[in-house]
Parts: C-alpha cells; structure tokens; sequence
C-alpha cells in the first residue's frame, strides 16, 4: 500500500476530487495547513504598512492506495492541480506496512 501526500492550492481542491473520482479514488483526507517552498510567501498589506506573510495556505491531502494504483492518483493530482506557477504544491508517496479499520478491525487491504 501506498500513502500518496499531496500539498496543493485550497483553490484547486475540487478539481482534484473530481479527477480522483473520475479514476475511482475517493477515500482521502483534507486538512488545511500553512507552509512555503520556493515562493518563500509573499507581503501582505495592512493599515498601509507590508508584512511578509512567509506561510502560505495550502491543503493536504492524504490518500492511501494499492501500490498498483499509486501512479495513476499521482497522474490525476498532477493534471488537475498544476496552474503552471510557483506554488503549485508537492507530492509525496510513502510505503504503508498496515492499515485496520477501527470498527470491524479489517486488516491491509479490506480496510480501504
């Protein structure tokens, strides 16, 4: 199994889910987060005066999958989320060694 970690705009999460259930994925978890790569922020303005604002908001998503399907979410992430500027976001796949669902106790696979 495969967690598949994706660092996206918020603004491109609906055409992200849309083309994860377009190939059958729709288990995944959202959390809003804040971070910055290389476009290093940007400065707000406030009363007239700028402010670095060096986390940007961002969303994470986390999806666990077959090995074997693992490529193809990628492909679908990376089509749906890219706007071709920096800041698009990042992916990340990590090796699962289990997975149990906490109300039948399902085990691996049976439990996504």
């Amino acid at each position: 199994m495969i967690l598949v970690e994706a660092i996206i705009r918020p603004d491109r999460l609906e055409r992200v889910t849309h083309a994860l259930e377009e190939i059958g994925v729709v288990g995944m978890t959202a959390t809003d987060v804040r971070g910055c790569g290389q476009q290093r922020g940007y400065p707000e303005r406030y009363q007239g005066a700028e402010y670095p604002l060096r986390l940007v908001p961002k969303l994470k998503l986390e999806i666990v999958l077959p090995a074997g399907r693992a490529a193809e979410a990628v492909e679908a992430i990376q089509a749906a989320g890219r706007t071709g500027e920096v800041g698009d976001g990042k992916l990340f796949l990590h090796r699962v060694t289990a997975a149990q669902r906490i109300r039948t106790g399902e085990r691996d696979y049976a439990a996504l």
